[in-house]
Order: structure tokens, then sequence, then C-alpha cells
């Protein structure tokens, strides 16, 4: 294999292994959130997310430490409840090495060369959503949207990455 052939696929590897996360949020123009000191988790919604039950735990252990480290406190009677949602699609990358036109010898000295790359990887998406535990309304939602890893001992790492961008964004900066 040429070395010219080998770049889409290095550019490629080397673009999802570095890969970082997009966020978004959205926000209540009309909340002061300064006013929100205290947190727990939603329960009833966080139990009907559908990924398993020891990475609930690594993404709501990552909320618990961001938040802690923020100043809030945990609370049976809290401000904000907190709810997480969750989704991921495969996602299907075609890279087409072409080599140009080339001339040659034999029975058809013109020809185009060139390989096709063809691979695959799980994008996710975490919502994570504040809630005035009074009003029962949402205040803001953070989404953070980046590749996952299969490899436990990264799920960790990768987890609290999608957490601290997400939780980056709040408070909204008005």
């Amino acid at each position: 294999m040429k070395t010219l052939q080998l770049i889409p696929l290095f550019a490629f590897f080397l673009l999802t292994s570095c890969s970082s996360v997009r966020v978004y949020s959205d926000y209540d123009k009309g909340v002061e959130f300064s006013q929100f000191k205290t947190y727990a988790f939603h329960k009833n919604s966080i139990d009907k997310v559908e990924i398993s039950d020891l990475d609930k735990k690594r993404i709501l252990r990552a909320i618990d430490q961001n938040l802690l480290s923020r100043g809030f406190t945990k609370s049976d009677n809290p401000d904000i409840l907190i709810s997480i949602q969750t989704k991921e699609r495969e996602q299907v990358d075609v890279n087409q090495a072409n080599l140009g036109w080339g001339w040659g010898w034999g029975w058809n000295p013109w020809m185009w060369g060139g390989n096709t790359y063809v691979s695959s990887y799980t994008e996710g998406t975490l919502f994570i959503d504040f809630i005035d535990a009074r009003k029962k309304e949402l205040i803001w939602q953070g989404e953070g949207v980046g590749i996952l890893t299969k490899n436990t001992k990264d799920k960790d790492e990768r987890i609290n990455e999608f957490v601290t961008k997400i939780l980056n964004q709040y408070p909204p900066k008005k």
C-alpha cells in the first residue's frame, strides 16, 4: 500500500481518537440561576434511561463530583432536580483515496486508481436537564455529542469529559 493511500485512513483515526465532545445548551431566560444551591437526581426519569446501570452510575457520579466541586449541595429537599437522557447511533464514514489519473503499460494504459475505506463508530448524545423542583419546569438543558468507547477502562474518562464539558455551560451567561 502506498503512503498516499494511508493518509485518509490515518487522518480519520487521528480525528476520531482526538475527537472532542461538542456541547450545546438552552435555558429559560426568565430564571435567576444564582438562587439554586441544592440538587437531587430525578430518580423516576433516570430509571427510564435505556443504558446499563453501570453507565448510569458513571454519569451520576460525574455529575455529583462536578456539582459538589462548584459548591452545590445534594439534598432531600432540592432547588433543582437533575434528569438525564441518552441516545446513540451508528455512524459510517466512507473515505476514498484517489490517486488520480495515471498512465501505465499493458492493455489499458489509462486508469483511475484509488481505494475506498469504510469505518463505523458509535456516536452518543447525553442530555442533562435541570428542573426547578418547586415549579416542576425545565430551566436548563445541556447536551453533549461525541464518539463513545466500548472499552471499560476508558468509559470513566470519556463520561467525565462529556459531563464536565456539558456542565461548563451552566450557569448560562446571559
